[in-house]
């Protein structure tokens, strides 16, 4: 029998205090605000047990982690045909690096860097009604918990500095890859970016991606095809041009953010968070990927 609490205190314990503990993101104003001490985690078992410690009841912005929810509300909706607007294989570069957006024709190399996710953003404009008030109804009901909202404020931060993101969906626009207005795209793309969540409820989001599609509220979203691709991409793409590294320490499909969070799981067992909002030099928590190596480690619960 294994204590995850025990586990999960122990390695807040030890990497709460740590001298080193990365930078806080400052490219975006309002993320420099927050305070590099704050550490968190959140296991949520499949089983129904759920275990927190540190502060997994802080809300943050989960930034980059929004991009896996977006892209698990379009595919229901357009199915395999997304994989024609954006590919799914590993960047091997920055996640806001343009130069092989170029090369391969407006074609992001996967949905989770930022110019994939704003073609999956702009997919989600053609085909919803309301689609911030839509998406952000789809992240409370996958969590079942209503209070989840979106940070204006980090928002109108995002669109003030986001000059990258403004580059790579022109660049888009000019491959015919954005069917929409550039403006409405990244309207959309920077409020996806400021959800705010605590670690549990982001292990709440990403449950139904460890429960065979099926959401907290025993809803079904994703067939389990749909599930075993979501998963795939997010083992091999969701840490940017650190992802061998995560898959090589973790061994689990998960997607960081530069608010510091990092959302993992084991299909069928459970889904874990982590949040500490100091990077290293890859754009990932810098604790945060430590402490699910050592989580890993210490239960030897991971997919390899």
């Amino acid at each position: 029998m294994i204590d995850y609490q025990a586990i999960l205190d122990t390695i807040t314990n030890s990497l709460k205090h740590s001298a080193v503990k990365g930078e806080v993101a400052s490219y975006i104003p309002e993320l420099s605000t927050v305070h590099e001490d704050n550490f968190g985690m959140y296991l949520n078992m499949v089983n129904g047990e759920k275990y927190g410690s540190g502060d997994w009841d802080k809300p943050f912005s989960i930034q980059s982690i929004s991009k896996v929810l977006t892209l698990s509300r379009a595919v229901p909706l357009v199915g395999n045909k997304i994989f024609e607007r954006v590919d799914v294989e590993p960047s091997g570069n920055p996640f806001n690096h343009m130069s092989l957006l170029e090369l391969e024709k407006g074609i992001p190399r996967n949905p989770l860097i930022n110019s994939g996710a704003i073609v999956i953003a702009d997919i989600l404009l053609s085909h919803l009604d309301n689609p911030k008030e839509d998406f952000l109804q789809y992240v409370r009901d996958l969590t079942n918990d209503q209070t989840i909202d979106y940070n204006e404020k980090v928002a109108s931060s995002e669109a003030e500095t986001g000059f990258n993101n403004y580059a790579a969906a022109n660049l888009l626009k000019s491959f015919d890859n954005l069917e929409n207005e550039v403006d409405d795209v990244l309207d959309f793309y920077f409020h996806q970016c400021s959800i705010e969540m605590t670690c549990e409820q982001l292990s709440n989001a990403f449950y139904l991606f460890a429960n065979r599609g099926k959401c907290m509220r025993n809803t079904a979203h994703l067939t389990l095809n749909q599930v075993k691709r979501i998963n795939a991409i997010m083992l091999t793409c969701g840490f940017y041009d650190e992802a061998g590294e995560f898959a090589f320490e973790v061994g689990l499909p998960g997607k960081s953010g530069v608010g510091g969070g990092i959302a993992a799981l084991l299909p069928n067992e459970f889904t874990i968070t982590c949040w500490a909002p100091g990077l290293n030099e890859k754009g990932n928590s810098y604790l945060g990927m430590q402490a699910l190596e050592l989580f890993t480690t210490q239960t030897k619960r991971s997919i390899f």
